[in-house]
């Protein structure tokens, strides 16, 4: 690759992870990072991460070749004014936002067209900041990237073949396009689970009982209301235009919905439920939504200490490797629901073949 020097513009929990990823894969590469925050520089220099920390958005970001902008769009935009007086004219600048339109506005007006390239890797944590920061977080992602119109071809060739050696999956869109599509599959689904969560809470009575017995599905359909506020709140004013449509949309499905339940129609419950579920169990079973990669099984795990390494240690006995693994369903004073990710469909299967010896159940898609 062509590309030897990195800059880092922001080192949250995306940029962090980019930084680390990168780093673990081209251990010889150079990176600098810029953050506001003086502790996370510190950390990532202390960890290897960086090899230059930098107390400011100055000259040397000029021997970059390529910069990823990882703070929110407004400060992205902030820095590309100062970026653009100082870095080459080959140098790939990116950012990792999950919406496109403001930026490629933005980079339009500021005459950087012919070297962006929009990024985002859909990749994520309810957790944030580079304390929470993996290098593999992004592993078989898809990674969206939005060219302008003026993007030379050997940048966009340039910055695929390095999500492709992240072993994340480039996928080129239209920035318009992407805007639309992460707005339904990305944006609506976290305002729905902050207005559940907040629907729930003012619905509850004095002693807290909603509270108390909220489990399985609703804390799985509510995780994500667990993220940054402050992120979630500029995404929402950055892609209002499309999230305001597909929220409008959803309004009316819960409004069909709802006439469909005060009228009791069976029939078409049954087949707006059983639509729903031919359709979600069509979408990839594996991490972080990657077309390939990793395949996941759930097995019934008993709410006592020790049960969680039991299983780890039967399927260590056996030659199966683990990549990650989480409660699905923490249900209070009955059985959880663990979820394993093994390397492939052959894995997933011998899993499954040992813990049933054993007396588990397993559940494999």
């Amino acid at each position: 690759m062509a590309i030897e020097t990195i800059g880092f513009i922001g080192l949250g929990l995306i940029g962090g992870s980019l930084a680390k990823t990168i780093r673990r894969v081209y251990p010889d590469k150079t990176l600098i990072g810029y953050n506001r925050s003086k502790s996370s520089l510190a950390a990532a220099l202390e960890d290897g991460t960086l090899n230059q920390a930098q107390d400011a958005i100055d000259e040397s970001f000029a021997a970059c070749d390529m910069i990823f902008l990882c703070a929110p769009v407004s400060v992205n935009i902030r820095c590309m004014e100062k970026l653009r007086e100082i870095v080459k004219p080959d140098c790939i600048l990116t950012d990792v936002g999950s919406v496109k339109t403001t930026i490629h506005e933005a980079v339009e007006e500021l005459g950087l067209t012919h070297q962006f390239i929009g990024g985002h890797p859909m990749a994520g944590s309810e957790r944030f900041g580079y304390a929470n920061a993996e290098d593999r977080l992004l592993e078989n992602a898809y990674y969206i990237l939005t060219p302008t119109g003026e993007t030379p071809g050997w940048m966009l060739e340039e910055y695929r073949n390095l999500v492709s050696s992240i072993d994340s999956l480039p996928i080129v869109l239209d920035y318009r396009e992407h805007d639309r599509v992460t707005a339904a599959i990305s944006h609506l689904p976290h305002v729905i689970a902050y207005a559940l969560v907040n629907l729930v809470k003012r619905s509850d009575s004095p002693e807290g009982t909603m509270r108390m017995l909220a489990a399985g599905g609703f804390k799985d359909l509510t995780r994500i209301a667990s993220s940054s506020p402050d992120m979630w709140q500029q995404i929402c004013q950055e892609n209002r235009t499309a999230l305001a449509e597909i929220l409008h949309e959803y309004r009316q499905a819960l409004a069909e919905m709802e006439a469909a339940i005060r009228r009791n129609d069976e029939s078409w419950l049954w087949n707006e439920f059983e639509e729903a579920r031919i359709y979600r169990n069509t979408m990839p079973q594996t991490s972080h939504g990657g077309l390939t990669g990793e395949t996941a099984i759930t097995v019934d795990v008993q709410d006592e200490p020790g049960a969680i390494s039991i299983i780890t240690a039967i399927l260590s006995a056996y030659h199966v490797s683990i990549r990650n693994m989480g409660i699905m369903h923490n249900r209070e004073h009955q059985q959880g629901v663990l979820k394993i990710l093994v390397s492939d469909r052959n894995a997933a299967e011998k899993a499954a073949e040992v813990l049933r010896k054993h007396g588990y159940a397993v559940y494999l898609p």
